[in-house]
């Protein structure tokens, strides 16, 4: 049999008792992506980026792993929580407008302690400022830079709009801000290339795209690399005990850790690797994660048709948003119909040797996206389900 075809055979045979739609996570697969992941980092520690798992068990599992250490959280109240749990280094990737949360964290010495907030504007100072309610610890401040490659003399921008900060005297400016402000202290500094880290650039069928996409990569890690150095020196001027300096991705992590002025490493769908994480020329991951739906139907020849499957990923909408049918092998979506809220015709020759109750596993085209339409994550083993470990929803708790 071939890969997929084992894997497959596996997946039925762990599943076998489970009624699908259901949600696994294969831990040899899991495990074999966190080790990638460390070694391209190169000694540098691996920050866990908790949007793309959603699954504290897993966090935890991940976080007991040589070369990862603290978690990247995607909200305030999502930071808050994981800190309560245990979590000791939370990093919040992106502001936050939650005062009801800054008040929470204002008022609690062991939250204030293990989580830093993200900041770009002095707005947000005073807004946390004014959310205090009485509360008087300190609070631990990032800056973000904004990674973006300009072209043009500024004209065309490349990357997500994200911090307004570009210029080593524009951060250095709001560091001089945080430290001279009572009640805040500024402790690290992020930059996510996202247009590096989170851009395939081996595409299939198109060679021309991903020649582009390889020459702006390029050109985006030689920008970035020098104008981040000089942000650092910058703000260390300013503030010469900053404990980290984030950067990367899952796509970049060896381009990234290979930067002097980059302490630590942010990565997380790399773990599960859904489908977008297939084109990439820098790292080759296991798919890790993987969810299954039953077959309802048998319309005709070459045709069965399944419950659920419409969970698109977020962003530009597109086909690669979609979940991709994975196995049986060759199976598609009728471009009539794609993947339906409630049900999904499926297209191709194994569609023959499908059944009623038979299981089509499919990956998500982003990587803890997959967990908000699951309670539960079933961790399978060789050819076993040896644990099943809710994911945020399970937990009752859905942050976004």
């Amino acid at each position: 049999m071939t890969p997929r075809a084992t894997d497959r055979a596996r997946y039925d045979k762990a599943t076998a008792q489970l009624d699908a739609p259901l949600a696994i996570v294969d831990l040899d697969a899991f495990d074999a992506n966190a080790d990638d992941l460390v070694r391209r980092a190169g000694g540098k520690p691996v920050r866990v980026a908790s949007k793309s798992v959603r699954c504290r068990a897993l966090l935890e599992r991940v976080l007991a792993r040589d070369g990862f250490a603290g978690i990247m959280s995607y909200t305030l109240a999502e930071s808050l929580w994981l800190a309560r749990a245990g979590f000791e280094d939370v990093l919040l990737a992106y502001p936050s407008a939650d005062r009801a949360a800054f008040a929470e964290l204002a008022g609690d010495a062991k939250l204030a302690a293990a989580v830093t907030v993200m900041v770009d504007d002095v707005a947000q100072l005073d807004l946390i400022d004014a959310s205090r309610a009485g509360g008087r610890e300190e609070v631990r401040v990032c800056l973000e830079l904004d990674t973006a490659l300009h072209l043009l003399g500024g004209r065309v921008r490349v990357g997500a709009r994200r911090s307004p900060l570009r210029e080593p005297a524009e951060l250095a400016e709001l560091a001089r801000s945080v430290s001279r402000r009572p009640g805040f202290r500024l402790v690290g500094l992020m930059a996510y290339e996202g247009h590096v880290a989170g851009v395939g650039d081996a595409v299939a069928g198109a060679p021309l795209r991903s020649r582009a996409v390889r020459l702006m990569q390029r050109a985006a890690r030689r920008e970035l690399a020098a104008r981040r150095a000089a942000v650092v020196r910058a703000v260390r001027a300013v503030e010469p005990e900053l404990e980290f300096v984030n950067g990367g991705g899952t796509g970049s992590v060896q381009h990234t850790a290979a930067e002097d002025a980059v302490t630590e490493i942010a990565a997380g769908s790399g773990l599960y690797v859904p489908r977008l994480f297939d084109n990439y020329t820098s790292f080759q991951g296991r798919p890790a994660a993987l969810f299954a739906l039953p077959v309802v139907r048998r319309p005709g020849v070459g045709v069965v048709t399944v419950l659920g499957g419409g969970y698109p990923a977020s962003g530009a909408a597109g086909p690669d948003r979609s979940p991709v049918p994975w196995l049986p092998q060759g199976l598609r979506y009728d471009p009539q119909e794609g993947a339906g809220e409630v049900q999904t015709p499926l297209l191709g020759p194994p569609a023959d040797d499908l059944l009623i109750g038979d299981k089509v596993w499919f990956r998500h085209a982003k990587a803890g996206e997959l967990c908000e339409r699951f309670e539960t994550l079933h961790l399978v083993e060789g050819d076993r389900v040896t644990a099943s470990v809710p994911t945020y929803r399970g937990e009752g708790r859905a942050f976004l």
